[in-house]
């Protein structure tokens, strides 16, 4: 008798919770409405027949999680990642693996991603140059470790020179002196230690389509005076210099003689070194070599002290900038690679730069110049795009994902690598996930397993940082549906107020 309502009542309270846990969690990131939906009950006669039954009232058939996509909301927090599609991000915590909406991220004292239960944001990591290595999701760890230097290895100069520029006027080719060629531009390269120098290029033309090339590192040729900066800093020659200020204080003659001898054969044998490997003419090197002679060195010239020897071993080395080819053009205007290889010139131009002073890198920084979309027409020699493949070091400035789940790191130095993707997970029934508390589901038997992908691909969604996925409630919704459950309560609440009425009356008679 009092069955239905009962059942009316307990599945009106029921509704009310849902209700109540909905508008709750209204302001809750990456929650996920529930709503409660109920089916009829009916007694089976004793032929097995219940459609002529009045039933016997209504039952919670279950509570169904609503996967509906919430509002996207601008944060200024970049690990704020929101999942704009279908998909879950997969956490995992103390070995249990968790799937949530809730994009809130931050980093743990490990530079680890987690949330604010201090489940790990899992996905791919990146190799030190940027490559993601796909394979079983892992924790994300941000590398917060400088980025490398890369040396220079290439350079592309892409330059209009003038058909209308005259020869220079005054030969041969000197970097310090401008009226032996007709154009100069300047790149920044770096050596192995990401150390900045300045390459010099410098366009001299011989003739109506050709233009001989010249290169040198820091803007200038390397003469002998950079050449001496490099040697006089060496520790060796340090050492040799106090062991001649010693004996020279010592009135001893011969240790002063010894010590002169010792001092000029150091630095001789530095400046030879440097000055090969800057490329110093067969002539530079043979009078280097006569120094450094002990029959004929200025180490044997009683008068010559340190400052004397250096300036004579100076004075001997001239590196002038080198030649790195010749551009011959076309009738056109433009880089004539046939004309070229038939003068014996071809691209790219090979050259090394050496390194002054010694700062501790590779002393040599060998550079394949091109020429892509340089040419010869007749409006004003002017740069247009140069570009070289090297940078210095870096510091990691900041992060963050990118919609493909990608996240770039920003370094000190105008570069970016990425330092790790998200991955996503999706299943077959997302209803049928177990709800564990702090916006976190569970697989279940029902909901299928997880399948596994990055976003953007695959029918998974598109993420955005700095951003969050608000809750799906409805308020409006929400509240009109408590007016409804409330009036179901009332009027389930009078059905059992009736029906005892009705008893009463029976008792009542006589």
């Amino acid at each position: 008798m009092f069955q239905q309502g009962l059942s009316g009542l307990n599945a009106a309270s029921t509704q009310l919770d849902v209700i109540g846990n909905n508008v709750a969690n209204a302001s809750t990131v990456g929650f996920k409405s529930s709503e409660a939906q109920f089916a009829d009950l009916y007694a089976n006669s004793l032929n097995g027949i219940s459609g002529n039954n009045p039933g016997i009232g209504v039952t919670v058939a279950r509570l169904a999680q609503q996967f509906s996509q919430g509002n996207i909301e601008t944060t200024n927090n970049p690990l704020d990642i929101s999942i704009n599609g279908s998909g879950f991000f997969r956490t995992v915590q103390d070995g249990a693996i968790q799937y949530t909406r809730n994009g809130q991220f931050l980093l743990d004292n490990t530079g680890t991603v987690v949330n604010a239960q201090g489940a790990a944001l899992t996905g791919y990591l990146a190799t030190i140059d940027g490559t993601i290595l796909q394979g079983a999701p892992v924790p994300l760890q941000i590398d917060a470790a400088d980025l490398a230097p890369v040396q220079t290895t290439q350079a592309n100069f892409q330059i209009n020179l003038s058909s209308n520029t005259a020869n220079p006027t005054v030969q041969p080719f000197n970097a310090s002196d401008p009226k032996t060629y007709s154009k100069q531009t300047v790149i920044p390269v770096y050596d192995s230690l990401g150390n900045e120098h300045t390459m010099g290029v410098y366009y001299a033309r011989t003739g109506g389509s050709t233009w001989d090339v010249y290169v040198a590192n820091d803007g200038v040729q390397v003469d002998s005076q950079r050449v001496m900066q490099g040697v006089v800093a060496n520790q060796g020659v340090i050492d040799a210099r106090a062991a001649y200020n010693a004996a020279a204080t010592s009135g001893d003659a011969a240790a002063l003689v010894a010590a002169r001898q010792a001092y000029a054969a150091t630095v001789g044998a530095l400046v030879t070194d440097a000055a090969t490997a800057a490329g110093a003419t067969p002539a530079a090197l043979a009078q280097i070599a006569a120094l450094y002679d002990p029959a004929t060195s200025v180490g044997n010239v009683a008068s010559n002290t340190p400052d004397s020897i250096d300036a004579a071993f100076g004075a001997a080395v001239n590196v002038p900038a080198t030649k790195a080819g010749t551009l011959i053009f076309t009738k056109n205007g433009l880089v004539d690679a046939a004309a070229m290889q038939a003068a014996g010139t071809t691209l790219p131009f090979n050259v090394v730069l050496p390194v002054f002073p010694d700062n501790g890198a590779v002393l040599e920084i060998p550079v394949a110049l091109t020429f892509d979309g340089t040419t010869q027409y007749g409006t004003a020699t002017s740069e247009k795009n140069s570009t070289q493949d090297g940078y210095s070091s870096g510091s990691l400035q900041r992060f963050a994902a990118d919609e493909n789940g990608i996240i770039q790191g920003q370094y000190s130095n105008g570069k970016s690598r990425a330092l790790g993707q998200i991955v996503l997970a999706d299943f077959a029934s997302v209803d049928n996930l177990t709800p564990l508390g702090g916006n976190a589901w569970a697989e279940s038997g029902s909901s299928g397993v997880p399948q596994i992908g990055v976003p953007n691909a695959g029918g998974m969604g598109q993420l955005r940082a700095s951003s969050v996925e608000s809750s799906n409630v409805d308020l409006t919704e929400q509240l009109v549906d408590m007016i409804t459950a409330q009036r179901v309560y009332q009027a389930n609440a009078q059905t059992i107020k009736t029906e005892d009425s009705v008893l009463q009356t029976l008792i009542n008679l006589r």
